[in-house]
């Protein structure tokens, strides 16, 4: 590989939710498009949305999602830090891939200074790694640059721009309006030496007519003596792309639905993404459900992952989602958990560390014969999955699932039943998973992307359709893997017709 002096470019944000990780995917996928070898990096994320890379690592799922548009393989480095909130008030931290600790916000300030230190030693480290392997990293931010309060302990903002000279690109939404002021603020509450990084603007989820905005972008121009790079359009297209940590709907599909599937939202879901490729199913809709009265009449409940069982089991329980689960189940309904929504589903969940809950042990919904341990020990891994059998769903033993494991504890089995899959991590040893019941309608599994898999996926569809009187669908498969790389291009295109890019690439550290 020829020597390269490796370049930078920042893209950060008036605030939260502004867009500044789709400008990324979109810039990851215009620059591949270019020839260049380029990587996302984002110092620290707040997610509960993670996925596994290829040796183990967890990440930020949206970090996974740039490298995918980037073209390159994820890796730790590219989000050596990931905060994973387990209450509203404690995040389990992951450092390059692996959990280091649980903090309390009280925590982060009171340990602030040392802290911010070793975690400014791992984001130096990791961007090393990622000089020596790439042309141009494109890094996200966090938040807002200008929040005071925390301008001490910034390890994503400026900290992360200054010593390496990154050009700045301010992004602000102008669909929530207040966008201007936001700019002009966020720039006059920066250091002078921090606004000199900042080289441009960038206006997104427009709607309407660009030329009314010409007096608000001359005056900006006037006022900051920075230039607007681009105005990128509200594009609807980005529904069909997962969402950093926050649904992007909570009811998506068909409106008119053949089948109709319930997804059990609890207070810290994460990874709701695995169910998200059924809504892309002809004839089926996904609705995310948050009382046990909006179940309705659903052919099929979810229950996906979260970041604290014992407690958001105790919210089923509480708004009676509990005894609603347990009686569809008896009367036939599909019942499928993953992760989380697997432990919930069994008859005891132990916790004799109190990991979790101050509770030691706790009633499952009994729907499973099984038994989880909760340990403090985190199983992260990417695996290949064949279902064993025993139910509708299960019955193909030629499919071949790649997915993940991201779970603390493990969950026993009882009274012989059966495993739901044989999970390969090596190529050779096989290890069982999951549980299904003695009917077949009920089962659980550790494997996360369950649903990506277009055979299996329309199995299930099928499975739910003959379980109702309808026909098979005998439609094409949805290409998941297609359709996502069909709308990152769609989305890439989008923002390289609105956004100056050349102009964005000239500027040097």
């Amino acid at each position: 590989m020829k020597r390269h002096r490796t370049r930078f470019l920042m893209i950060q944000g008036t605030a939260s939710g502004v867009g500044k990780s789709r400008i990324v995917e979109a810039l990851c996928r215009i620059s591949s498009d270019r020839g260049i070898r380029v990587a996302p990096f984002k110092a620290q994320n707040m997610a509960l949305n993670s996925a596994v890379t290829w040796d183990g690592g967890e990440i930020g799922r949206s970090t996974a999602q740039h490298a995918l548009a980037a073209r390159t393989r994820a890796q730790v480095e590219m989000n050596p830090l990931l905060l994973k909130p387990k209450t509203d008030t404690l995040a389990q931290l992951i450092v390059m891939g692996k959990p280091y600790g649980d903090f309390t916000a009280a925590d982060n300030f009171r340990k602030a200074l040392k802290l911010t230190r070793f975690k400014r030693q791992i984001v130096r480290k990791s961007l090393k790694k990622l000089v020596r392997q790439f042309e141009l990293v494109i890094i996200e931010g966090a938040g807002s640059p200008a929040e005071i309060n925390l301008r001490p302990f910034d390890i994503v903002n400026m900290d992360v721009a200054k010593p390496l000279r990154a050009p700045v690109f301010l992004v602000a939404d102008i669909d929530k309006g207040g966008s201007i002021a936001s700019l002009v603020g966020t720039l006059a509450l920066l250091r002078p030496s921090e606004r000199k990084l900042v080289k441009g603007f960038i206006l997104n989820k427009f709607r309407g007519d660009k030329s009314l905005l010409d007096p608000a972008l001359s005056f900006l121009h006037r006022e900051t003596e920075k230039p607007v790079l681009g105005v990128i359009p509200f594009y609807r297209g980005l529904d069909r792309l997962a969402e950093e940590d926050a649904l992007a709907y909570e009811v998506a599909g068909d409106p008119n639905p053949d089948i109709d599937i319930a997804v059990i939202y609890h207070p810290h879901i994460a990874n709701f993404t695995d169910f998200s490729p059924l809504a892309m199913e002809p004839g089926v809709r996904l609705r995310y459900v948050r009382t046990p009265e909006h179940l309705g009449d659903s052919n099929a409940i979810l229950l996906p992952g979260t970041k604290n069982t014992s407690d958001d089991l105790m919210h089923l329980r509480k708004v009676g989602f509990f005894q609603a689960i347990v009686s569809r189940a008896k009367k036939g309904t599909p019942v499928v958990g993953i992760c989380g929504g697997y432990q919930m589903m069994g008859k005891k969940l132990l916790d004799p560390s109190h990991l979790e809950s101050e509770a030691s042990e706790s009633e499952g919904l009994g729907l499973l014969e099984t038994e989880t341990i909760f340990r403090s020990d985190k199983r992260t891994t990417p695996v290949v999955a064949i279902p064993v059998g025993g139910s509708p769903f299960l019955m193909n033993k030629n499919f071949r699932i790649y997915g993940y494991e991201i779970h603390h504890g493990s969950t026993k089995r009882l009274d012989h039943l059966r495993p739901a899959f044989q999970f390969a991590t090596d190529g050779k040893t096989k290890t069982p998973d999951g549980a299904v019941s003695q009917n077949g309608l009920i089962f659980g599994t550790y494997l996360h992307d369950l649903f990506s898999d277009d055979l299996f996926r329309r199995n299930f569809v099928n499975v739910l359709r003959e379980k109702k009187g309808l026909a098979a669908l005998n439609l094409p498969l949805v290409n998941i893997r297609e359709e996502t790389e069909k709308t990152v291009d769609e989305w890439a295109s989008v923002v390289a017709k609105n956004l100056d890019i050349s102009q964005l690439l000239s500027f040097k550290n």
